[in-house]
């Protein structure tokens, strides 16, 4: 088991020697440069890389997930309920129409993921996540709805998904939605927060509902023939794997068609985990994190029959999106995982060979603000959605890392 307590002291002395002009501010106080400024962001600092953050959307309200379309242009959700597209560098103003409404408040609802059907060139097909309302008790849920893409509207809208983990409580909904290699659509469940006390009797540890849980579907909501609990009265047929928490993150490996996922731990103890069809992940009953009170969950960070994390996180960094790098423009990133910390306002490098984490490294800790969401664009460069939140008022935006050319430099930590 690798754990991540800190940076390494040497990796910030690095970072604070080179990137002279960069504020290293603490969190709550790390402004964004100018839209295309790339001189008040200097030269950050890799083991592997030297890159450069550009800004290149500003003024978004709590941006939540983007995607990329055929032509370039970029897809943004807003998670008050809008969806925007943003065209030769400018975001539209006006929002795409046909957005279903969404279950908010000013808490962790709202309008969540985004992802393209396999063959969208052919359909157009799009897919978000998103908090759903019940009327008759005023609770919320995950759902999920596939709409056609036309242009400036969403046209044949329809829920494919909708968990069976029905709270008043806005919080702990997951959300994140990707495709595997093979056509199936992943969806995390989050917890929605029960008491963890409850040990085994927590909902997470009850595969009869959604609560805490990975799902696999076909494309249009369909449960596949294959999946581990199908065939069987005693659980949900859809979900993959439960015993989780607030699973904010997934992604596919590009080479080994692997499925692998982050969630939030409570106080410490976020956790990377390879999805592995019918197994328990153990939330509560097995936790690296504590209470926010500082009082213990349990006693175990291990236990025979659940599937322990592949990678944690003490203390937390309140890990969100992820995504493996495939492109070219960061040789020597081909093939890590990066992942998005919010609380920790920092991005991770994870080095994964034969399903095991070799390496880690942590960047921009501190730089940049929460870091919603990290994507790879279409021209192979990293992108991130910044947010800071309900109520905040930061604006909220998105950058671009880009390399700095004849600056990659040799380890200095981590490899």
């Amino acid at each position: 088991m690798i754990r991540l307590i800190r940076p390494a002291a040497r990796f910030l002395v690095a970072l604070v020697a080179i990137a002279t002009t960069v504020t290293c501010a603490t969190p709550a106080s790390a402004q964004p440069p100018a839209v295309g400024d790339t001189t008040t962001m200097k030269l950050q600092r890799s083991a592997r890389q030297d890159f450069r953050v550009t800004v290149v959307a500003e003024s978004l309200f709590s941006p939540s997930a983007l995607a990329w379309l055929p032509n370039g242009d970029m897809l943004v959700t807003e998670r008050p309920g809008r969806l925007r597209v943003m065209r030769g560098g400018v975001v539209d103003p006006t929002p795409i129409a046909g957005v279903p409404g969404v279950f908010r408040d000013q808490g962790q609802g709202g309008l969540l993921d985004l992802a393209l059907h396999p063959d969208f060139a052919r359909n157009q097909l799009l897919y978000l996540s998103h908090g759903r309302r019940r009327d008759s008790d005023s609770s919320g849920a995950l759902a999920v709805t596939r709409a056609r893409f036309d242009g400036g509207r969403l046209v044949d809208v329809r829920e494919i998904f909708t968990a069976n983990a029905w709270q008043r409580r806005n919080n702990h909904f997951g959300g994140r939605i990707a495709f595997d290699g093979k056509g199936f659509l992943f969806v995390t469940v989050g917890d929605r927060i029960y008491d963890p006390n409850l040990q085994a009797a927590h909902p997470s540890q009850d595969p009869r509902q959604h609560f805490g849980t990975v799902v696999r579907l076909h494309d249009d909501g369909r449960v596949p023939s294959d999946n581990p609990f199908r065939g069987r009265g005693d659980t949900l047929p859809e979900i993959w794997s439960f015993g989780h928490r607030n699973p904010q993150g997934i992604a596919v490996h590009p080479a080994t068609g692997d499925v692998w996922e982050t969630e939030h731990g409570p106080r410490g103890g976020d956790e990377l985990n390879l999805l592995l069809p019918g197994r328990n992940y153990g939330w509560p009953v097995v936790s690296w994190g504590v209470n926010y009170n500082g009082t213990p969950i349990t006693a175990d960070s291990r236990r025979a029959g659940m599937e322990s994390p592949r990678f944690t996180w003490v203390p937390s960094i309140a890990t969100t999106g992820m995504t493996f790098y495939t492109g070219d423009r960061f040789p020597w990133w081909k093939g890590n995982l990066f992942v998005a910390g919010l609380g920790g306002e920092q991005l991770a490098r994870l080095t994964i060979e034969d399903g095991r984490v070799v390496s880690s490294e942590t960047l921009l800790a501190g730089v940049v603000g929460r870091i919603r969401d990290v994507r790879q664009g279409p021209d192979g460069f990293l992108y991130l959605v910044l947010e800071h939140g309900f109520g905040s008022p930061k604006p909220s935006w998105i950058v671009r890392l880009e390399p700095v050319e004849g600056e990659v430099k040799g380890p200095i930590g981590g490899e």
